[in-house]
């Protein structure tokens, strides 16, 4: 087993050292490939020496491996091919090309745009740089490209779609062809080879083609909530949309939606599901819709030009999607028994706590049967006056009819009788009908 572990240790150590004792003298450079194969480029002249500058026998590789171009020197000057050098007891293979031999000549790039792709096709001379291993096997050093173009990006803070400069780095370079993602904008596209021409101080050349009439569409949604009432106001809605930003909350929810597709747009369309069920279908730029029931919906944008039509299916259509989730809340109707209109600016009002509220009328009387109040707004509360003088503390009654968004179409109130029979019967028909009675105490305090 010891004997084993040495055996591997001195394998390793050898791979480890593995053509570390040949260097590359001018104009040149060094790579592995395939992780273990030495290759040396040449600019201009083809010069290796040993790093230490002993003398050894220099070989070519061969099928009978006994091939010498050099005895006990520190130095040659190869062809093209693969060598090897005997090391204190170990051999160390190495590959030399002349660069100049295979640059690429007589490229040309040219580009053709789809809906959702666009492809580049690069033609032309492309000398491959191979060599053959010590065991036979036939190996190709790979090359290198960049490809660099304008396209369109979001801009999340701006809101606008702006120039952007895309780089694809450490492309392979070879002729045929190289699939981009869809371009939004005219643009010059730049195939720019290689590193490998750059490593040994040569000018890295390009090759250009020009799209001028890109076909792909994209879009990025926005929405704009309608806010109700400004820092103080209506603080007794639960869950108002105080903020333009917000998908979610109580009816109803106004929000304009806009598509902000890119200028090769064509067409639009908003569809707008409640569940499953399709409501809306609108072909505008941007909508405003109003959400009044309470429900989770889906709002998804379409966005598509001539050149991307639908085909016989909706899969088939080649248009850019986005889907927007909007939740509108269940109606909500709390009245509390007390309020204390001291000016201490701490629940001086009798207001309810109120969402999804579509209808309302509330009634508030003193002990003899006066009506004291009145208001059909459930934002606003009764300050606990009466005819501008302070009311006597107490007790008062109030009669509450309201109807939230959710209340079915042909909702009806009630006798108190009926109402309440229903509601003990988990009747579905009062759901969103609200008739509320009861007493509310008005305390001044201090």
């Amino acid at each position: 087993m010891r004997r084993i572990l040495i055996s591997i240790l001195l394998t390793f150590c050898y791979s480890a050292t593995y053509a570390l004792h040949v260097k590359c003298v001018g104009s040149a450079t060094q790579i592995v490939n395939q992780k273990t194969d030495t290759i040396f480029l040449f600019a201009d002249e083809v010069h290796l020496a040993t790093t230490d500058g002993s003398s050894v026998d220099w070989h070519r590789i061969s099928d009978s491996d006994s091939s010498v171009v050099a005895t006990n020197r520190n130095e040659i000057f190869p062809d093209d091919g693969g060598y090897y050098i005997n090391y204190n007891g170990a051999r160390e293979y190495f590959y030399a090309f002349s660069y100049p031999t295979y640059q690429p000549r007589d490229l040309l790039l040219t580009v053709s745009p789809s809906c959702t792709a666009t492809e580049l096709r690069l033609e032309g001379t492309l000398p491959e740089i191979q060599y053959i291993t010590p065991t036979g096997q036939t190996r190709t050093v790979a090359r290198k490209c960049r490809i660099s173009y304008t396209d369109l990006a979001w801009n999340s803070e701006s809101l606008q779609w702006e120039d952007s400069v895309a780089v694809l780095d450490e492309q392979p370079l070879r002729i045929g062809t190289y699939s981009l993602p869809a371009i939004c904008k005219a643009t010059d596209i730049v195939l720019t080879y290689e590193p490998l021409a750059e490593q040994l101080g040569l000018p890295q050349d390009s090759v250009i083609t020009y799209l001028d009439a890109p076909i792909a569409v994209r879009s990025m949604p926005t929405s704009v909530t309608t806010v109700r009432g400004t820092a103080g106001e209506l603080c007794n809605e639960v869950e108002r949309p105080t903020d333009a930003s917000v998908l979610t909350g109580s009816a109803p929810l106004e929000i304009l939606f806009k598509a902000n597709a890119t200028p090769t747009a064509e067409y639009y369309e908003w569809q707008i599901y409640k569940a499953t069920q399709r409501i809306v279908s609108r072909t505008d730029a941007e909508t405003r819709y109003t959400f009044t029931e309470p429900g989770n919906y889906r709002v998804v944008s379409y966005v598509s030009n001539s050149h991307c039509p639908c085909g016989d299916t909706p899969e088939d259509c080649q248009r850019d999607s986005t889907e927007i989730s909007i939740s509108v809340s269940e109606s909500m109707l709390l009245v509390p028994n007390v309020f204390t209109p001291n000016g201490d600016g701490k629940n001086d009002e009798f207001r309810v706590l109120y969402r999804s509220i579509k209808e309302y009328h509330i009634w508030v009387y003193n002990r003899w049967g006066k009506l004291v109040y009145e208001s059909t707004d459930p934002a606003k509360g009764w300050d606990g006056t009466i005819h501008n003088h302070p009311a006597a503390e107490g007790a008062y009654f109030y009669v509450i009819r309201a109807l939230g968004t959710d209340a079915a179409v042909n909702a009806e109130y009630r006798t108190k009788a009926a109402y309440k029979r229903a509601k003990d019967q988990s009747d579905e028909t009062i759901i969103g009908v609200y008739q509320l009675s009861g007493d509310i105490n008005l305390l001044r305090g201090k």
